[in-house]
């Protein structure tokens, strides 16, 4: 058992019953959003769950205009020197560049996340561009990558920058005010087809900032808030693929068989109708001091066991960050040779089971406004957020495009 998994599993993000009841969501005026709380219970395995100098410290200090949230929907702006604290190196802040206000609804504030003692905030995107792209291993080198499937921002490439996410693009994860890059290497169908996922959830969490784990040093220095410009992947690691994985990436079927360790056995249980998830856990420790290193995942870290009945981050990487789980769901279509499915990046191991290199990158680039709602509610106030809601009153708006069911789900692969 991995020490990122373990640490998952103490902190309650692989207890069954806990995510059969987190899958469960808040119940909104949106027929959409109540489609996803009637599809969700019945799958519990699914949510168990700078660009400056690689490597190097960035010591900006900006100014942050964050918002408190409060149950009762009033918000407060105050000035604050970067999102996570005066000491710790970011980006520079770069605001929105439209009015947030038009991508926010009124919702429910949700109920408590107790007994689970991690603050939760979820949402899901649709599938976005395919593209052989890397804006963190090969920035600047369009087509030198293997093919992505990227999700969240639409204009992500590999020019991409902290400031050109959050200055340019739309969103597949419910609206721009996530601009965040998400992206995996592409599933393919073996007779020339990338298959893309039906939709992807996302799902993050924290110990509140109030909690003990977080103020008495044993478990970490402090938690903070996502820095901007953070960077990461996780998974299998295609610049070294003698490391072993990290994130405690698996396969499911929502036939609710288990989990399993490689695509092809999750796919033999996973008859026509039902979907395939890739499931990958990201860090939730960081180094305090770079938000990107040379293989891209030096900087963060997975808790570890501290032999004392808890979970702790290591010593090299104190402070607690929002981690999500990412799992992508494709469908099972009758009469298709599944047999041949492999994600693109499987190439580089030919030797080894389909599925075998699953892994995902993320770029941060989160209005900073948003960001704060949902840390300061939904995380620091233990609350069970759901569907974009933000633990304040208000509710991340889905963009009018998005759709439950890949449209094309089969594209040609970009040649």
């Amino acid at each position: 058992m991995s020490s990122g998994f373990l640490a998952y599993k103490w902190l309650g993000w692989g207890g069954a019953a806990l995510l059969a009841a987190a899958t469960i969501m808040p119940s909104t005026t949106s027929s959409t959003w109540n489609a996803l709380k009637t599809g969700m219970q019945s799958r519990p395995g699914l949510l168990k769950k700078m660009k400056g100098t690689s490597g190097g410290t960035t010591t900006t200090t900006t100014t942050t205009t964050t918002t408190s949230g409060s149950t009762s929907g009033t918000t407060t702006t105050t000035s604050n020197t970067g999102t996570t604290s005066t000491s710790l190196p970011e980006l520079s802040l770069v605001p929105s560049n439209f009015d947030i206000n038009s991508e926010i609804i009124a919702a429910p504030v949700p109920a408590s996340n107790a007994p689970d003692t991690l603050g939760a905030f979820r949402f899901i995107c649709d599938a976005g561009q395919v593209l052989a792209d890397d804006p963190i291993v090969y920035p600047g080198q369009p087509g030198k990558s293997h093919l992505h499937q990227f999700y969240g921002n639409t204009g992500a490439n590999a020019n991409s920058t902290y400031e050109s996410l959050r200055t340019t693009g739309q969103s597949t994860c419910m609206s721009p005010v996530n601009r965040s890059a998400y992206w995996m290497p592409a599933m393919l169908d073996g007779r020339g087809n990338v298959v893309r996922p039906d939709y992807v959830t996302i799902y993050y969490k924290r110990y509140p900032a109030s909690s003990w784990q977080c103020t008495d040093g044993r478990v970490a220095k402090g938690c903070v808030a996502l820095p901007n410009g953070l960077r990461f992947i996780m998974g299998r690691d295609m610049l070294n693929l003698s490391a072993p994985p990290t994130g405690n990436f698996h396969f499911l079927c929502d036939n609710n068989t288990g989990n399993w360790p490689t695509l092809q056995q999750a796919l033999a249980v996973c008859s026509a109708g039902h979907h395939i998830d890739a499931v990958v856990d990201a860090p939730t420790c960081w180094d305090g001091k770079n938000i990107d290193s040379p293989n891209h995942r030096d900087h963060v870290a997975y808790m570890v066991d501290s032999h004392m009945g808890y979970p702790m981050c290591p010593t090299t990487h104190p402070y607690i960050i929002p981690g999500f789980v990412m799992g992508a769901n494709y469908l099972v279509v009758a009469g298709e040779d599944t047999s041949k499915w492999a994600f693109s990046s499987d190439s580089m191991a030919p030797n080894e089971p389909a599925g075998s290199t699953f892994h995902a990158d993320w770029f941060g680039a989160w209005d900073n406004t948003v960001m704060a709602m949902w840390t300061d509610n939904c995380i620091n106030k233990l609350l069970n957020c759901s569907a974009g809601i933000l633990g304040n009153g208000k509710q991340i708006k889905m963009y009018s495009g998005f759709s439950w069911t890949a449209n094309p789900r089969l594209v040609p692969i970009p040649q």
